[in-house]
C-alpha cells in the first residue's frame, strides 16, 4: 500500500472512531490523542460509564476532561473528584486556565471556592457527604470523573469511592480513571452490575518507554539486555544500544558465558537480567560471608582476607551528578523519609552542587517571592524560607507531607517548568500529582509501612517509576535502582516486569455509614445495597472456587458411603459407633494424664530441701537431692543437685508419675551451688546415703497401670459394638477402611462449608453488628434514626461516635472556645513512632474533659467487643499541648520549635481540626453552647500560616 493510500486509511479509520465533539475537543490540546483515548471519549459521548485503566502518565485525564467539556456542552454539572487536595487544586488550576473562573469550583474540607459552578473539583469524600445529606448541589449532575479510583483499595479511606459508585443516581455517567491493575476486567464488571453499562479500557502501552538500570557505585548499568543470537555472534565485540538510545561498541565479556539470568518480557521483547550485575551480587554475597567469618573469628583460618565493600552506595550528590552527566535530569528521588528528603538537599547545597544558570535561578526566586509574598517575614523565618528558596535557586528541592502547602506548590510548578532538576520526595509524590521527569531514582526497595520495614510490591514500584518519561517532551523514561548492599537483581528484574497486582476492595460499614444508609431507605433495604458493595462482589467470586470444592467433596463422600456398605446392616451407623469409642478413649486418657499432672504438680509443691528424689524421666534421670523447692512461681520447678554432682531445675514434665521422697539428707548450713567443692562434698554424701537404703524409695504412685475406674460410657459403646449386626462381617475392616476415609473427608468438608459461609454475606454480618452497636446506644431503633443518630449522621470521622457520644453526655458543654479546640484535637491526630510516649496536656478543664473522653472511649470500646465490631482508635493526646499554644495566639516558631514538628504537619492536622471542629458546629445541639464555641474555636485556630497556606 503506498504511503498516501496508508495515510487516507489511517485517517478513515480514526474518522470512524472519533466525532466531531471529539475532534473539536482534541484541538484544544494540539496534538493527537491516543486510539485508548478516543475509545474512552467515545464511549462517555454515546451515553455510557467508562472505566479507563492505563499507566501513569499515559494521559487518562484527556478522558475525564472530555467528560467536563460534554457536560459544559450539554448544560450539565460535572464532579471531577480526587483522592487528595494538592491533586483537586492542581486540576482546579488546569480547568481554570482552560474555561475560566466562573465556570469552575472547588469544594475540598475547608475550602469552598464558587461551589455552584457547572465543574466543581472535589475531594471524594466531599461528594460522599453530598450523597448523604441530600445536598441541593446534586441538582443537573450529569458526570462525575473519578480519578485515580484505584484508591478503594486503601484501607483507610478506600470506602469512600465505593459508597460514591453505589450511591450516585443512576443517571449520572461515571469515568473511572486507575492506573494498570491486573484485575480491571473485574472491577468493571462490578460497575456495570451496580451501574449499568460500563465500557472497560485497558492501556498497558506507556507513552514514553521506560529504561530500567541499576547504579552500582559510580557506574548506571542497564537492568536488561537482550538475548544474543548466537549464530549471529561473529565474535568478542558487539555493538549494542544501550538504554539511554545510544549505539556502543561492548567488548564481550568472557565471564558472562559462566552467569545464567533469568529471562524476562519487557517493553515487549524478550530479555534477560544483565549478567554483569548477577556477578556484582555473587561478589557482595562473598564479601558477605567474609565479613560473617571475620566477625566470628573461630570460623576462618588465620590469614584469611579482610573483607572490603566492592561499591559502597553512592552519596545523593554523586547520583544526582552521574544523572547529570549522563543527560537524565530532571529527576526525582523517592527516599521513604521526610528527614531522608531534606538531608539529602542539605547535602546537595553543602557540596555547592548547581544545576540552573542565572537567569533561571532569577526566574525561580521572583516565582517563589510572589508566591510566599502574604507570609509575613517573621513565619518565614521558622519556616526555613531562606534555605529553601536558596536551594530552589540552585535548582534542587524536597518534596514531602511535612513541606508547607504553599511551598510544595511552588516545587510543583518549578519542576513542571524545567527549572527544578533535582526533586528529593516521598512516596506521596506518586500518588497522581502531576509531576513527570525524565528519571526516576529509587533509594531502597524497601520502606516503613507503619508496622515494619517491607518490601516494596510490584504495584508500588510500578507507581514510582510511572513518573519517569514526560510526554512531547522525551524520547524515553529511565528508572535507577541504588544499588545496597544485599541486592538482587532478579528480584529487581521481577519488581520491573511484574504485571499482577490486582485491585482489592477495602471496603467495611461505619457508624456514619449506617445512620445515613438507614435514615434513608431503612435497614433492610440499606443491608440490600452494601452487598452489592466491590468487597462482597470479591468474596463472592472467591467463594465460587470454595462452593466447586465443596460439590467434589460431597460427591466424593456419597462414594465412600457406598463403598462401606454392609450386607448386614448399616455400617456407616457401626463406624460411627467406632469413631465415638475412639474418640471416648482418648478424652479418657487425656483426663487420665491430666490427673497424673496436676498429681505430679502437687507432689512437687510438697517437697522440702533435703528431700531424696528419684527423677524417672527427661535429661536428668536418677536419684537428686532438693536444695530449693521452687514454688516461688506459677508452677514448682525444685532446684536439685543429682548424684553426679549436677545442679538443675527440675518441672512437673520430668515426672509423668508423682514424686515420693526416697529419704532424707541434711543439707550443711553453708551450702553455695556455686561452689564446686560444695557440690562434689553433698553429691558424695548422697551417694553414700542410696548405698546405705540399697537405692530404692516408695514406690511411686498413680503409674502407667493405674487406670482408674473404667469409664460406663465406653463400656455402654463396646456392648452396642458387640451387638451390631455388621460387628461379624468378614469384611468389616475393608468396610471400615472406607468409612474411615469418609470421616476424614467430613471434617475437611464441614471446615470447607464453615468457609463458604464465612465469605457468604460478610458485609451485611458486618452492618448488622454495626447497627447492634448503635441499637444498643439508641442512635437506632428499629428501622428509624433517632434525634442522636441525626446528629450521628453529620459528623464524617474515623471517631464519628465517640465525638457524637461527646455531644450527647455534654463533655464539652462548660468549655470554652480555646478548651475546646485543645479537647477536639485529640480527636484529630494520629503520633509517629518518635513522638513523645507521654505527651504535656493543659492543666484544669481540659484534663478533666480529656480524662472523661479517655473513660467513654473505653466504654463504647467495650460494646464494641460484645458485637465483635472495632472501628474507634483510642483519643491521641499527640497534638493538644500545640493546639492550646495555637488556640491561645502563641508565636509559631515558639511552638514548633517546642513540639519538634515540621510546618507542613502542623497545617495538616490544624486544618483537619478546622473541619472537625465545624463538623462538631453542625451536628451540635441547637440550644448547645458548644455550636457558638465550636466556630469561635475556628476563629482561633485558623490565623497565621493555617489561614493563608494555599486553596488546599
Amino acid at each position: 500500500m503506498s504511503t498516501h493510500a496508508a495515510r487516507y486509511a489511517e485517517f478513515r479509520r480514526r474518522q470512524a472512531e472519533s466525532s466531531g465533539t471529539i475532534e473539536e475537543f482534541q484541538r484544544l490540546y494540539g496534538f493527537e490523542f491516543d486510539p485508548f483515548q478516543i475509545r474512552a471519549c467515545k464511549v462517555l459521548e454515546s451515553g455510557h460509564g467508562v472505566l479507563v485503566a492505563a499507566p501513569t502518565g499515559s494521559g487518562k485525564t484527556i478522558v475525564g476532561e472530555f467528560a467536563v467539556h460534554l457536560a459544559l456542552r450539554d448544560g450539565a454539572k460535572c464532579f471531577y473528584t480526587t483522592p487528595i487536595k494538592a491533586l483537586s487544586n492542581q486540576k482546579y488550576t488546569d480547568l481554570v486556565r482552560r474555561y475560566g473562573q466562573d465556570r469552575v469550583g472547588l469544594l475540598t474540607g475547608d475550602n469552598s471556592v464558587n461551589g455552584e459552578a457547572p465543574i466543581v473539583v472535589m475531594t471524594t469524600e466531599v461528594l460522599r457527604n453530598m450523597l448523604y445529606a441530600g445536598s441541593h448541589t446534586l441538582g443537573g449532575l450529569g458526570y462525575v470523573v473519578m480519578d485515580e479510583v484505584h484508591y478503594l483499595a486503601d484501607r483507610f479511606r478506600g470506602a469512600v469511592w465505593e459508597e460514591v459508585i453505589i450511591h450516585l443516581p443512576e443517571s449520572v455517567q461515571v469515568a473511572a480513571l486507575s492506573a494498570t491493575v491486573s484485575n480491571a476486567e473485574e472491577f468493571g464488571e462490578w460497575m456495570q452490575q451496580v451501574r449499568g453499562d460500563t465500557t472497560v479500557i485497558v492501556d498497558e502501552k506507556r507513552p514514553v518507554p521506560l529504561w530500567q538500570h541499576v547504579m552500582a557505585g559510580k557506574r548506571i548499568h542497564d537492568l536488561f539486555v537482550p538475548i544474543e543470537d548466537e549464530a549471529a555472534d561473529g565474535g568478542d565485540d558487539a555493538e549494542a544500544e544501550d538504554g539511554r538510545g545510544r549505539k556502543r561498541k561492548r567488548k564481550r565479556d568472557r565471564r558472562e558465558n559462566g552467569v545464567r539470568s533469568a529471562e524476562v518480557v519487557f517493553n515487549g521483547e524478550k530479555q534477560r537480567v544483565n549478567p554483569r550485575l548477577i556477578r556484582l551480587a555473587q561478589e557482595d554475597d562473598r564479601i558477605t560471608q567474609l565479613a560473617h567469618r571475620r566477625r566470628h573469628p573461630q570460623t576462618r583460618a588465620r590469614g584469611g582476607p579482610r573483607p572490603r565493600a566492592k561499591f559502597a552506595p553512592p552519596s545523593r550528590v554523586q547520583i544526582i551528578d552521574e544523572l547529570d552527566r549522563e543527560g537524565l535530569l530532571p529527576a526525582i528521588t523517592f527516599i521513604f523519609s521526610r528527614a531522608g528528603c531534606d538531608d539529602a538537599v542539605r547535602q546537595c547545597m553543602a557540596t555547592g552542587l548547581s544545576l540552573t544558570t542565572e537567569d533561571e535561578a532569577d526566574e525561580i526566586r521572583e516565582y517563589a517571592e510572589r508566591q510566599c509574598a502574604e507570609i509575613p517575614p517573621a513565619d518565614l523565618a521558622v519556616l526555613g524560607y531562606h534555605e529553601w528558596l536558596r536551594a530552589l535557586e540552585n535548582g534542587v528541592a524536597s518534596h514531602h507531607a511535612g513541606l508547607l502547602p504553599t511551598f510544595k506548590e511552588v516545587v510543583e510548578t518549578l519542576f513542571a517548568r524545567g527549572l527544578i532538576r533535582a526533586v528529593f520526595a516521598t512516596e506521596t509524590l506518586a500518588l497522581g500529582i502531576n509531576m513527570p521527569a525524565r528519571t526516576v531514582v529509587i533509594e531502597k526497595l524497601d520502606k516503613w509501612n507503619g508496622e515494619t520495614h517491607a518490601a516494596l510490591t510490584p504495584g508500588e514500584y510500578t507507581q514510582l517509576t510511572g513518573r519517569a518519561g514526560r510526554r512531547g517532551i522525551d524520547v524515553e523514561g529511565h528508572a535507577v535502582v541504588i544499588w545496597q548492599p544485599g541486592t538482587d537483581p532478579e528480584a529487581v528484574a521481577g519488581l520491573a516486569s511484574t504485571r499482577t497486582y490486582p485491585l482489592n476492595s477495602s471496603f467495611q460499614p461505619s457508624y456514619n455509614m449506617a445512620v445515613n444508609l438507614v435514615g434513608q431507605v431503612g435497614r433492610e433495604r440499606s443491608r440490600n445495597m452494601l452487598e452489592a458493595s466491590f468487597a462482597q462482589f470479591q468474596a463472592d467470586r472467591a467463594v465460587v472456587g470454595l462452593v466447586k470444592q465443596l460439590r467434589k467433596h460431597e460427591e466424593a463422600l456419597e462414594g465412600y458411603a457406598k463403598a462401606a456398605e454392609c450386607h448386614l446392616g448399616e455400617f456407616m451407623e457401626y463406624a460411627r459407633l467406632r469413631r465415638e469409642l475412639s474418640d471416648r478413649e482418648a478424652q479418657a486418657s487425656k483426663g487420665r494424664a491430666s490427673r497424673r499432672r496436676e498429681e505430679a504438680v502437687a507432689s512437687l509443691e510438697r517437697l522440702r530441701p533435703g528431700d531424696i528424689i528419684r527423677i524417672p524421666a527427661g535429661r536428668h534421670t536418677g536419684f537428686a537431692v532438693v536444695l530449693d523447692p521452687g514454688t516461688r512461681g506459677e508452677l514448682p520447678a525444685p532446684l536439685v543437685l543429682t548424684s553426679n554432682r549436677q545442679v538443675k531445675r527440675v518441672n512437673a514434665a520430668d515426672f509423668p508419675v508423682p514424686v515420693e521422697p526416697a529419704g532424707r539428707l541434711r543439707i550443711p548450713k553453708n551450702f553455695s551451688a556455686r561452689s564446686a567443692q560444695d557440690r562434689r562434698d553433698l553429691a558424695s554424701s548422697l551417694r553414700n546415703r542410696l548405698k546405705e537404703t540399697g537405692g530404692e524409695g516408695r514406690p511411686p504412685r498413680g503409674g502407667e497401670g493405674d487406670r482408674g475406674p473404667e469409664d460406663p460410657e465406653i463400656n455402654r459403646i463396646r456392648r452396642e459394638m458387640r451387638s451390631h449386626p455388621c460387628h461379624g462381617c468378614a469384611d468389616r475392616e475393608d468396610h471400615a477402611r472406607w468409612a474411615e476415609r469418609y470421616f476424614r473427608l467430613l471434617k475437611e468438608t464441614d471446615s470447607l462449608r464453615r468457609r463458604v459461609e464465612g465469605r457468604s454475606h460478610v458485609i451485611a454480618r458486618t452492618f448488622d453488628r454495626v447497627c447492634g452497636v448503635l441499637q444498643d446506644l439508641h442512635y437506632l431503633d428499629g428501622d428509624t434514626v433517632t434525634e442522636e443518630g441525626r446528629r450521628l449522621a453529620q459528623v464524617y470521622s474515623e471517631l464519628d461516635l465517640l465525638v457524637a457520644e461527646c455531644l450527647r453526655r455534654g463533655l464539652w458543654e462548660e468549655l470554652d472556645p480555646q478548651d475546646l479546640a485543645t479537647c477536639v484535637a485529640s480527636l484529630v491526630y494520629e503520633s509517629r513512632r518518635n513522638d513523645d510516649p507521654f505527651p504535656r496536656v493543659p492543666d484544669g478543664a481540659p484534663a478533666q474533659v480529656l480524662e472523661e473522653m479517655e473513660r467513654l472511649w473505653g466504654e463504647l470500646h467495650d460494646v464494641e467487643h460484645r458485637h465483635k465490631v472495632s472501628f474507634l482508635r483510642r483519643p491521641d493526646l499527640g497534638f493538644v499541648w500545640i493546639t492550646h499554644r495555637w488556640a491561645r495566639g502563641d508565636r509559631l516558631d515558639r511552638i514548633l520549635m517546642e513540639a519538634d514538628m515540621p510546618a507542613g504537619d502542623f497545617v495538616r492536622t490544624t486544618k483537619q481540626l478546622v473541619d472537625m471542629l465545624s463538623q462538631i458546629a453542625g451536628a451540635a445541639p441547637g440550644g448547645s453552647k458548644v455550636r457558638a464555641n465550636a466556630r469561635k474555636a475556628i476563629d482561633l485556630v485558623r490565623r497565621g500560616v493555617v489561614a493563608y497556606s494555599s486553596v488546599g
